[in-house]
């Protein structure tokens, strides 16, 4: 199973800043040290081209992030100080989504170890968000002729607004969005199959919607490739989360994931997305779990792109 990374492109954030920005460089030293497999191979992708972001993002949009002439506004509603350094690894994210895209249409699984910027906007980012990562690959994949239909399977604690936005009305691609009702943002977008959660929602009726969203999607779109947004932070004991679920909650939720789409033949390109937990080992145990989930069942693919 190929796996993309770019922590090692820093992005310096001020004392204090609530984003834990150290939890990638530590998901891939605890990916090297879990003993996953000789199979399982590390790679830096290149970042994103204007071209690229350009299927998604407004030109303007790009020449103002790359040349540092975004508005004070736009720069808290993204999140984070402008610097090259932020340019570059958001690149380098789009680029290592867009690189386990191509992989899991020829493995069956792969996985980013960043990405899930779902709340970027074509003439915006928002929410921590620069570029919209899945959406640019979701693009590529169709002008590339290997995915012209694609399930987002977003299963972050946050509505993936920026997603819905950009593929509203776009039959090809299916947008579903498992998240928090009353959680940020407060201004929602309509996916294609949006299931609010109320604060404190525990593991069965957690379970319970993610199944039931995952399944329509599936037969609503009949994708040829599938990305899963598998954030941390419906975690019960996430800063920035509300809701009640468990670590093995949302094991579980991977695991039902790859096997629905295993047994549909889909491949799944995932993504880590979110997770703020106070203790920042807590998230990357998350995010740990979901890539041994993603293993285990990636190893029963025939390389074809077909379920056994």
């Amino acid at each position: 199973m190929r796996l993309f990374y770019c922590d090692n492109f820093v992005l310096p954030l001020p004392a204090g800043h609530r984003f834990p920005i150290e939890k990638y460089a530590l998901l891939r030293d605890a990916v090297r040290e879990d003993g996953l497999g000789k199979d399982v191979t590390l790679g830096v992708p290149p970042g994103a081209t204007d071209d690229e972001l350009a299927t998604v993002h407004h030109r303007g949009y790009l020449t103002r992030v790359r040349e540092g002439t975004l508005s004070e506004p736009q720069i808290r509603r993204m999140g984070f100080p402008w610097s090259p350094e932020l340019v570059e690894r958001s690149r380098r994210s789009v680029g290592g989504t867009i690189a386990a895209a191509r992989c899991a249409l020829e493995d069956g699984i792969s996985v980013n170890l960043s990405g899930g910027t779902h709340h970027a906007f074509p003439d915006r980012g928002e929410g921590f968000c620069v570029f919209n990562d899945v959406a640019v690959a979701a693009r590529g994949m169709a002008q590339e002729s290997r995915g012209q239909r694609v399930a987002i399977l977003d299963l972050d604690v946050h509505q993936g607004n920026g997603t819905a936005a950009i593929f509203h009305g776009d039959p090809s691609v299916f947008t579903l969005s498992v998240h928090g009702g009353n959680n940020f943002p407060f201004r929602k977008e309509e996916s294609d199959l949006d299931l609010e959660l109320a604060d404190a929602t525990t593991d069965p009726a957690f379970l319970e919607a993610v199944e039931r969203g995952v399944d329509q999607a599936l037969v609503s779109s009949d994708p040829q490739l599938a990305f899963l947004l598998a954030g941390a932070d419906p975690f019960e004991e996430d800063r920035l989360g509300r809701l009640g679920v468990s670590k093995e909650g949302l094991l579980a939720r991977d695991e039902l994931v790859f096997r629905k789409c295993r047994s549909r033949g889909v491949p799944v390109a995932v993504v880590m997305s979110g997770g703020y937990a106070p203790r920042i080992q807590d998230t990357v145990e998350i995010h740990l779990n979901t890539v041994r989930a993603a293993k285990r069942y990636q190893k029963d693919w025939d390389g074809s792109g077909e379920a056994p």
